[in-house]
């Protein structure tokens, strides 16, 4: 994601780049990778919704988000979140509001693959993800 991040960061405008990278970990080792499906071109979509909504709110010069799909070992990037804006504050809040709005309205459904060679189950939303997102509607 170094070019992404130099891409966000040029320019002289930019007094701050805030970037979040979330990974897959291996759930104290019983996870052999997390297999990510998503409705293509919905899901990018939301996305775009999303960073729309984060650009709208904060004063942004630049957002990007990805999100991978397929199967992810432990230690792969998942998905990575970048904000630019001329003050810090904008760039870590609007990047803290596209991560909570990204694990609740992006349609991506996760199932584990454990390292015994079974298909574990599809990890189930959690209700401090719900939280999360929710603090975003009484700001």
């Amino acid at each position: 994601m170094a070019a992404e991040t130099a891409r966000l960061s040029g320019g002289g405008a930019v007094g701050g780049l805030v970037t979040f990278s979330g990974y897959c970990r291996d759930e104290g080792g019983r996870l052999a990778a997390l297999e990510l499906e998503h409705y293509p071109g919905m899901a990018e979509r939301e996305i775009e919704k999303i960073a729309l909504e984060a650009a709208g709110r904060w004063p942004l010069l630049a957002v990007t988000a990805i999100h991978r799909t397929g199967m992810i070992s432990p230690g792969e990037e998942i998905v990575f979140v970048a904000c630019a804006s001329e003050h810090r504050q904008a760039a870590f809040e609007a990047a803290s509001f596209l991560m909570d709005f990204l694990k609740t309205r992006a349609p991506f459904w996760k199932r584990e693959h454990l390292v015994d060679g079974t298909a574990g189950g599809w990890v189930e939303s959690k209700d401090t993800d719900d939280a999360a997102a929710d603090k975003w509607h009484r700001l």
